[in-house]
């Protein structure tokens, strides 16, 4: 069913509530992680950049920091290359088990984003979506998501935005419970976590 104002109400409950609990009882491990990283490598402990939101609203997204200081403006830029040198070593293994996505939690509280949903996109592939793919800003942008368990980076941009869009038109709160349940065994497999090598030549959203 389409997300409704009566699903965007228990949505958000669910999101706020789920958040609260996680960060309360990974608190421990939060702590451990930014220790982590602020021992072992120089800079700050958070990586934030903005992305796009509910209706390509802009807002900060929060990581835990997994690559050397101003990687950005450093060898392929925004795009990850496999075996990036600019990742450090704390960052790898972060990045593997997901953890640096943690501080997302906090985006959740501030109603930034959701447990569930397509991933935020960065600012460059506005003013590239058409009318359709527009659809997928219809809801706030989720930690993990439809795309994200069905071949996350393994999928050219197009292809992650499709999914995206069907999960928008097809939203229930049993698809968002499916959605975090299947999270789990990629996460750990590491399913889809390598990008297509020749994603920079083929995928316009990957075109500055």
């Amino acid at each position: 069913m389409a997300l409704t104002n009566t699903n965007q109400f228990f949505k958000r409950l669910l999101d706020f509530i789920c958040s609260v609990l996680l960060l309360t009882a990974l608190s421990p491990l939060f702590i451990l992680v930014a220790l982590a990283v602020k021992i072992t490598s120089p800079g700050d402990v958070f990586y934030r950049q903005q992305r796009l939101g509910l209706n390509g609203q802009i807002f900060w997204m929060y990581k835990f920091r997994s690559m050397i200081p101003n990687a950005v403006n450093i060898g392929s830029g925004m795009f990850l290359e496999k075996d990036d040198p600019r990742i450090t070593p704390v960052g790898k293994l972060l990045r593997k088990t997901s953890l640096d996505e943690l501080p997302q939690l906090l985006n959740i509280i501030r109603g930034e984003m959701s447990l569930v949903g397509p991933r935020p996109a960065p600012l460059h592939h506005l003013d590239k979506y058409d009318a359709r793919q527009w659809r997928r800003l219809a809801v706030k942008p989720g930690i993990t998501g439809w795309a994200q368990v069905k071949g996350r980076l393994a999928l050219y941009w197009p292809e992650r935005i499709e999914l995206d869009i069907w999960y928008v038109e097809n939203y229930s709160l049993w698809l968002d419970v499916r959605i975090l349940a299947e999270t789990i065994p990629v996460v750990f497999s590491r399913r889809g976590g390598t990008a297509k090598e020749d994603r920079k030549d083929v995928d316009p959203f990957m075109k500055m």
